[in-house]
């Protein structure tokens, strides 16, 4: 077993988007296997669910030392996650193996990747509304804020990010993160990040217990993206629990739609321009959202005689005696 060390690179940033947005696993490190690492896609989703097994718990615990992780939401997810993970694993071996699969996956990960982009555009405007700052969110607070769970929705979503995992490898942050937000909209930012961490662990648990049995693994490509991934996760958790990270979030969807295009075989041509134009228009609706949530202080205007120095008044006595 080698190591290589551009998979090591490879999976400290990864790494590290995963600290500190809860997201972006699945959604980057498989992409970067199949287009940079020219890995097998089945390989590369198998290799990419066991690698984050072991990548999630080093940001999940900074979370949960910091409190920033609402366990009972944790607990209703993962009843529907789970099952479902191991479910999607399984669905793979029954789905017929023609020479197209592996383009059909493609597709797949490309359509996840899209929906993954939309709803972190989705979840930017929301927090710079909520939050009434251009920036999307403040800096995270070791607070659990009492908000009411709603069993069934949280499992239903937990079970579709768990089908989306199992299958593609992507959707146990990307999905869950968003949705939790726009369920959940006491939840800070820094908290949605904390418990879609804990939760996504025995998620994705499940998922690789069925890609070890059935699935395409292999255990060198896994360990060189361990060996940069876990310290990146833990270092991006630790900025995430503290720090704000909406500007990292914004230049995400761009990576996403950019590599969702790619996957459903768009030509390289349009991939670019359709991150061009994302980024230029994402700036000038920031630049717009930025002046209205910017309040606008009408201070008196000054006035422009020079002022004239005050003489200080002397007492009747001081008076008499200077004369």
């Amino acid at each position: 077993m080698s190591i290589e060390p551009a998979l090591v690179l490879g999976g400290l940033v990864v790494g590290f988007v995963v600290g500190l947005t809860g997201m972006g696993g699945g959604a980057l490190m498989t992409p970067m296997l199949i287009f940079v690492f020219k890995v097998d896609p089945l390989m590369a989703v198998s290799s990419d669910v066991v690698a984050s097994l072991f990548m999630k718990p080093a940001g999940a615990v900074v979370h949960l030392r910091r409190r920033t992780v609402n366990l009972r939401l944790v607990g209703w997810l993962c009843l529907g996650s789970v099952p479902a993970a191991f479910s999607g694993v399984l669905l793979l071996r029954v789905l017929p193996l023609g020479d197209g699969f592996d383009d059909a996956v493609k597709v797949v990960l490309g359509v996840a990747l899209l929906l993954a982009s939309a709803g972190l555009v989705v979840r930017a405007v929301l927090q710079m509304t909520r939050r009434s700052t251009p920036f999307g969110e403040g800096p995270a607070e070791p607070s659990s804020p009492d908000v009411v769970v709603r069993p069934l929705p949280t499992v239903a979503l937990g079970a579709v990010a768990g089908l989306l995992v199992g299958m593609t490898s992507v959707g146990a942050g990307s999905i869950v993160i968003v949705i939790l937000l726009l369920m959940y909209p006491a939840l800070k930012a820094s908290q949605v990040v904390g418990t879609d961490l804990v939760q996504a662990v025995p998620l994705v648990a499940a998922a690789s217990l069925g890609h070890l049995l059935y699935g395409d693994f292999s255990l060198g490509l896994t360990t060189s993206l361990l060996i940069g991934a876990i310290p990146g996760a833990w270092l991006g958790a630790h900025v995430s629990s503290r720090a704000p990270g909406g500007i990292i979030r914004r230049a995400l969807a761009i990576l996403l739609l950019a590599s969702g295009l790619k996957l459903i075989g768009a030509p390289v041509g349009w991939v670019v321009a359709a991150a061009v134009a994302a980024l230029v228009l994402g700036n000038v609706v920031w630049i717009v959202v930025k002046r209205r949530l910017t309040p606008n202080d009408s201070a008196p205007a000054a006035d422009p005689r020079p002022v004239q120095p005050s003489t200080p008044r002397l007492s009747p006595k001081a008076a008499r005696q200077e004369k």
